[in-house]
């Protein structure tokens, strides 16, 4: 389509617009507009985006963000202009729209009912998101995270080839009946630590650090107790010098001798 100084063709193409929100009946995303329009007419993607504002402004058209997307509606003011413009369109561009209309909003839902994103948090950390849509509604949501951009993408891949499969085993597991089995106590059951998290690094690093000062402690006191058995039987004439004795104090003695 070549954008013209012809009126009529500008309100041709903002007609169409209005013609395809009203069959609609319920609220479009922006690119599934665009692929309608497309269906029946070349309109250049940047002319569509102007013809759209236009139509918000002159509240012909009512937009709003819904799950990150924008999303446009018929107002009751543009449901009036349409009533008095739509003989505007020529009966085939009618024809093929409403021939259209139904295939390409279904093509438009199928690839819109499974999303997947990532998002880069450092160049070792990317947050995942996995979506499952209907109607413009989120119907399932995971999110994870991913220690390198490979792995990003490699999720991101897998959930928009394999979601089908994916999600009914995901639901299984999180409906499933565990009952009422306790909690497992690894630290009862595990003679060997398993170290993995930094958490379990710290515990195990603290813990054997103890018994290390426990040993040193036992050693300290047996030698102490040695230290004691070897003083008892030191002969008078040995000069032991304890708590504050000074060495003018063994001068002395050896003066009085």
């Amino acid at each position: 389509m070549k954008l013209a100084s012809n009126g009529e063709t500008l309100a041709e193409s903002k007609v169409l617009i209005l013609y395809i929100l009203k069959n609609v009946k319920k609220a479009i995303t922006n690119n599934a507009l665009y692929k309608i329009v497309l269906s029946v007419m070349d309109m250049n993607y940047f002319y569509f985006q102007q013809f759209l504002l236009d139509l918000i402004k002159s509240d012909f058209v009512f937009s709003y963000t819904q799950e990150e997307q924008q999303m446009y509606l018929i107002t009751e003011n543009g449901l009036r202009t349409l009533e008095l413009t739509e003989d505007i369109l020529p009966g085939i561009i009618k024809l093929q729209t409403d021939t259209n209309l139904k295939y390409t909003l279904d093509n438009v839902d199928e690839e819109n009912s499974i999303v997947a994103e990532y998002t880069p948090i450092n160049e070792n950390y990317y947050n995942v998101t996995c979506k499952i849509m209907e109607n413009n509604e989120c119907l399932f949501e995971v999110k994870t995270f991913a220690g390198s951009r490979d792995q990003a993408k490699q999720i991101v891949a897998n959930w928009k080839k394999h979601a089908g499969t994916m999600y009914p085993n995901l639901l299984e597991i999180l409906t499933q009946d565990f009952g009422d089995e306790p909690e497992e106590e690894s630290s009862t059951h595990s003679m060997n630590p398993v170290i993995g998290s930094p958490r379990d690094v710290y515990n195990y690093d603290v813990i054997n650090r103890d018994k290390n000062e426990e040993t040193d402690l036992d050693e300290k006191d047996n030698s102490s107790k040695a230290d004691a058995e070897a003083n008892k039987s030191t002969p008078a004439n040995s000069y032991v010098i304890e708590g504050n004795l000074s060495l003018f104090d063994i001068m002395d003695k050896n003066k009085q001798k």
